[in-house]
């Protein structure tokens, strides 16, 4: 591990040369992988645990690519939810450095940190055989070092919003523009954008012949009736159902999919705009999971259940099972019954994770503008009235004073910190900030110590809130795991 985190001193050097060269001297591994490839500002680490958790349900051998890690570098790389051993990271590390050195010795740049990561992960899942990878951008989208991948089966694009701005660009047309790059001729794209981003979305697709599944829901609620529909399966696994909403449905809901399509389809196989339609089911702000309902492309889904918290999630599990329904039309077939216990047994932790019952503790990763405003929505819906206790650090390099302008109005007090990293900078600007809107904030520079102080801070009944940098989250989260192994 520690050869990897000495290759941190090449920081940030975007471009694929340095990662192709690589990877065509080990036989270009990525090449002979089935790949679902995740992109997007938020939730794109969401719907890679939900697509991975179904395929793993549906009894494929199912890697995952994820970054960066929460507690340990072995994270990052799974099958079926089971971490890589270290022995096994030795081991890849140890076949790729005579390659690293003669690449160096030939004259070509040295691979970056996760540009090594990243070629590790493709001949790890290569040698493992997997059925699937779902693999995860790491930063935007078009030079990624994940951008190698030539034929995914699915692109996904969560959504796009203001985020990295120094490396991607300052206006949401500049982001997305950089996150289509990894949409592929030929090869489905779903999202959940809007606006701007969708617009870019649309003429990616268009010029690429890419097929589009768009993600749209209604967060209301609604009282599930009846499944529509006789089949009990997914296309390909010889029980097809119900063929989605119709376009009067679509209407009733207000829904935007009776467009007329970019064109009537590609290759003869898929229709270039499709819809998927998802509503909130009862009862949906249980600290437990929620429910929701899909009106998916072949059916409808009714009753699915995730563990996980806040509206936003309901978008990122009605794009998971687009991504599942896109794969059986393409001979991959997944039976309900899988969807549902896959989706059921998703685990994707420090997003809106409740780690503590008593005191009520809610950790969340919510490091940019986007992610703040989606934890305050949670905050309203989940734990209205209860007086709230705020613990956060941000890095410097992010939009610190529109998060807060988001989470100190909804907080009682706020335990400002300095996360554990040299991007921190004025970490205790964000105290400045704080003190606009509750006069109750204060500043301990150890993460340990910030959240023992919020905790002696809550009265009964309140909640611990503790965000920002996902790394700050992470040490802040060890805190808890650390007292009985489970965190509560």
């Amino acid at each position: 591990m520690s050869y990897l985190q000495n290759l941190t001193k090449f920081g940030f050097n975007f471009g694929l040369g340095r990662i192709q060269e690589l990877l065509r001297r080990l036989g270009d591994p990525q090449d002979r992988l089935k790949v679902v490839h995740v992109g997007g500002t938020n939730g794109k680490g969401s719907t890679l645990a939900m697509v991975a958790s179904v395929l793993s349900a549906a009894g494929y051998a199912t890697g995952a690519f994820t970054s960066p890690h929460l507690h340990s570098y072995t994270e990052r790389y799974q099958i079926n939810g089971v971490q890589i051993s270290p022995e096994r990271v030795a081991a890849l590390i140890t076949g790729l450095k005579p390659h690293l050195e003669a690449m160096v010795a030939q004259g070509f740049e040295h691979p970056t940190e996760f540009e090594v990561s990243t070629a590790m992960a493709f001949q790890y899942f290569y040698e493992e055989g997997v059925d699937f990878l779902v693999l995860e951008v790491g930063l935007g989208g078009a030079i990624d070092s994940t951008n190698v991948v030539k034929n995914p089966l699915v692109t996904v694009i969560t959504n796009v919003a203001m985020d990295h701005m120094d490396y991607l660009g300052h206006t949401i047309k500049e982001i997305a523009t950089v996150k289509a790059g990894i949409i592929k001729p030929g090869a489905p794209l779903v999202t959940a954008c809007t606006g701007e981003a969708l617009a870019v979305m649309e003429r990616f697709c268009r010029e690429k012949g890419a097929p589009m599944v768009l993600v749209e829901g209604n967060s209301g609620g609604g009282t599930p009736g009846p499944v529509s529909g006789s089949g009990d399966g997914l296309p390909g696994d010889g029980n097809a159902g119900h063929a989605g909403p119709t376009d009067s449905q679509v209407r009733e809901k207000g829904h935007s999919a009776a467009r007329v399509p970019l064109k009537p389809e590609v290759n003869g196989a898929f229709p270039l705009y499709r819809t998927v339609f998802w509503e909130a089911g009862p009862g949906s702000f249980d600290l437990g999971g929620q429910y929701l309902t899909v009106h998916g492309l072949h059916r409808i889904y009714r009753d699915l259940f995730i563990p996980l918290l806040g509206r936003h999630q309901l978008a990122n599990a009605a794009g998971a099972v687009a991504v599942v329904e896109l794969l059986a039309e393409q001979g991959y077939p997944v039976s309900e019954a899988a969807l549902y216990r896959g989706l059921a047994a998703v685990r994707w932790p420090a997003r809106l994770e409740i780690v503590s019952r008593d005191p009520l503790v809610l950790l969340d990763g919510a490091h940019n503008y986007d992610g703040a405003g989606s934890l305050a929505r949670a905050l309203d819906d989940y734990f209205s009235g209860k007086g709230v206790v705020l613990v956060i650090g941000m890095l410097g390099d992010k939009e610190r004073g529109r998060v807060i302008h988001e989470l100190a109005p909804r907080s009682r007090a706020v335990v400002v910190t300095k996360p554990n990293s040299p991007r921190a900078g004025d970490w205790q600007r964000l105290a400045v900030e704080a003190r606009k809107y509750t006069p109750e904030v204060y500043t301990i520079e150890s993460i340990p110590g910030a959240v023992r102080h919020a905790l002696s801070l809550a009265r009964p009944g309140e909640l611990v809130c503790i965000t920002g940098s996902l790394y700050m989250v992470a040490e802040a989260r060890e805190l808890f795991l650390n007292r009985d192994g489970t965190g509560n």
